[in-house]
């Protein structure tokens, strides 16, 4: 039997060496304010790439200043971004492991000093701040943005974008119907809702040739909010539009009781691969590699993104390579042993 998880992927010019993804996480560590990388990306990035991921995912980073989620979040809404990324792709590519990156905008979730902008005004709960409804200038500005950002990070030499369209930030707020309540044609219907969606990735196309991903909450777990039957409809435009994965991961639009358990979202990656018949990635509490080859094996996704327990373990792959009786190259640095 092949092995799935250390069979390669390729999408469009871009061969991952094996399935296995580091998922975007918040660090919160540009301390200096300013959104750029500092000493912990160098070294939290590359210790995976050192482990054998075969994609690594850089946290959700701000295509403006205004849609941090907090003010220590990385960010690319400035040429001077450019040179702290470009070291960071260096440094992951050193490892044979290819870099990515996720453009996001926190909408009204975002916490921060001033106006935050949503598509209604709506707080995400009593004790968050109230947003701003954005007028179509401000959308017009936004989608500008992620094309601005696109283009910092292809210059920048990321091998993969990611749209963050998930968790309860901005892309999520337009496209659920329990934080948008817009009257005109950002509101109501499900294309009206996906408008900014649709206008971001054609924004981000204009500029951006290689692969493109984009992260969803495909449940609100709420009875008037998305089900992933709902992201059935929109990864099926995703793909007219030329995405090449949905990253399938779930909730936190609004607060909600959620029952999770190991690999409780892998049923939403499944359920949309299979309806849209698009590549998907699944993520969520997968944490063993006969979970993660279970996965691939039952055709349930086509990539594992793993969160928390590449954060434990940044060495993950080698230990699910002897578990899944692999044999994968040490680096040079490791080669020659005691001697």
């Amino acid at each position: 039997m092949t092995v799935k998880l250390f069979s390669p992927y390729t999408i469009k010019d871009v061969t991952l060496k094996n399935r296995i993804v580091m998922s975007p996480m918040c660090m919160y560590s540009s301390h200096n304010k300013d959104g750029h990388v500092q000493n912990w990306h160098r070294t939290h990035y590359t210790t995976r790439a050192v482990g054998q991921v075969g994609l690594i995912i850089v946290e959700a980073t701000a295509v403006t200043a205004q849609g941090r989620i907090s003010p220590q979040d990385l960010g690319i809404w400035g040429d001077e971004h450019v040179e702290g990324l470009q070291e960071l792709v260096g440094l992951v590519k050193e490892h044979d492991t290819k870099i990515g990156i996720q453009l996001a905008h926190a909408g009204r979730k975002a916490e921060l000093e001033g106006e935050i902008i949503a598509p209604s005004a709506i707080p995400f709960n009593e004790k968050s701040k109230t947003p701003k409804e954005m007028t179509k200038a401000d959308i017009e500005e936004t989608v500008e943005a992620f094309k601005k950002g696109a283009e910092r990070a292809k210059k920048a030499g990321f091998d993969v974008i990611e749209i963050h369209g998930a968790h309860g930030y901005l892309i999520h707020e337009f496209l659920s119907p329990l934080s948008n309540k817009r009257t005109d044609e950002y509101g109501g219907s499900a294309e009206n809702r996906y408008r900014i969606l649709r206008e971001v990735i054609d924004a981000v196309k204009t500029v951006w040739e290689g692969p493109l991903f984009v992260r969803v909450s495909a449940n609100d777990y709420h009875e008037e909010g998305l089900t992933p039957e709902d992201y059935i409809i929109f990864a099926n435009w995703m793909k007219e539009q030329g995405v090449d994965l949905v990253d399938v991961s779930s909730g936190a639009v609004v607060q909600a009781r959620i029952n999770v358990y190991p690999g409780y979202q892998v049923p939403f990656s499944e359920t949309i691969k299979n309806g849209a018949e698009i590549d998907t990635g699944a993520v969520g509490l997968i944490t063993s590699p006969i979970q993660a080859e279970e996965i691939l094996q039952n055709n349930r996704a086509d990539l594992v993104f793993l969160a928390r327990e590449l954060l434990r373990d940044p060495y993950w792959p080698r230990t699910a390579a002897k578990t899944l009786g692999v044999e994968i190259e040490a680096p040079v640095q490791y080669q020659r042993g005691w001697r």
